[in-house]
């Protein structure tokens, strides 16, 4: 089976090749013979009920420096094509939005991974919020008397944007700060969304598992571990990286949301947990890939692959 795959993703070449999972998907896409077109989210184009793209054939290389050779730019059908792997980072904001939109014109006849109008229903930190069991107390809002009230009831909490991504705006206010007032007068300005406040887990200082689900199975993990002083451990921002297996608490957060990530058509999903509680699932551009095999785990690019094939 060849397959004519259009990925919409960031400048291909930004992008860090050890750690990116796009990149990863790519080179499978390639080693199975399938041909890869790339384009960026602004090159999307919908004109008399045609949905094109701006873009270029490409060839990638797991070389640092020289990952890929991008062809001469062409206007592509993307209904035309036979999969579009939509992996550009968030901001989930309405231009995100906007490409789901879009590209639910195409899908399922074009198969888009993830599922697009699931994309735009699942927003990570309110998706997550259907599975109560498993999360720490969490409240969305911008109501600044409920985040003080919640504050006041578990005294060491985490404040972020409802949609940020990467780490960026995450803030720990411990039972003793007197920052609070301060730091939502900015989010206000700066977001026109809710926030969200979670109850402080200290078991994030031995890591912040991301756990990789395939058509709803849990296929590997890596942990991530803050650097000293930080609280977030995401790896734009330091964090570290270690092998770690999953514990029957994983598993079984796994088998109760699986079902619905089939359903939804996510094929790809990310969640992460610290400790025992559950606090996000990832479906925008879900990243571990390539993690997971440095240390020796499941080749997941071969598994989404094989689930893809299996839908065309």
């Amino acid at each position: 089976m060849t397959l004519t795959v259009a990925v919409q993703m960031d400048p291909i070449e930004r992008i860090t090749i050890k750690g990116d999972s796009t990149f990863a998907l790519m080179l499978e896409a390639q080693r199975r013979g399938h041909e890869l077109f790339y384009y960026r989210p602004q090159a999307l184009a919908l004109r008399d009920g045609v949905l094109s793209a701006r873009g270029s054939a490409v060839t990638v290389r797991d070389e640092p420096g020289n990952h890929a050779t991008v062809g001469e730019e062409h206007r592509q059908d993307l209904s035309a094509v036979d999969v579009v792997l939509l992996r550009q980072d968030p901001p989930f904001n309405m231009a995100y939005i906007t490409t789901t939109h879009l590209l639910e014109r195409i899908h399922p006849a074009t198969l888009v991974v993830n599922d697009p109008a699931h994309v735009r229903n699942a927003p990570e930190k309110i998706f997550v919020m259907d599975y109560p069991q498993f999360m720490p107390p969490t409240l969305i809002t911008r109501d600044f008397d409920e985040i003080g009230a919640f504050r006041r009831e578990f005294g060491d909490i985490i404040i972020k944007p409802l949609y940020g991504n990467g780490g960026a705006g995450v803030f720990r206010l411990t039972a003793g700060d007197q920052n609070l007032a301060a730091l939502l007068e900015i989010f206000e300005e700066a977001f026109p969304e809710p926030f969200i406040a979670q109850q402080y887990v200290p078991a994030v200082r031995a890591g912040d598992k991301r756990i990789i689900l395939v058509d709803g199975i849990a296929v590997g993990a890596i942990n991530r571990v803050p650097a000293e002083g930080e609280t977030r451990s995401n790896m734009h921002v330091g964090g570290r990286p270690e092998p770690i297996e999953m514990t029957a608490r994983d598993r079984e957060i796994c088998e109760a949301i699986g079902p619905e990530l089939r359903a939804r058509g996510l094929i790809f999903v990310g969640i992460d947990v610290i400790g025992d509680v559950l606090t996000e699932i990832n479906v925008t551009s879900p990243t571990g890939i390539r993690e997971v095999a440095r240390f020796g785990g499941a080749d997941i690019a071969a598994l989404i692959w094989d689930a893809i094939e299996k839908r065309r």
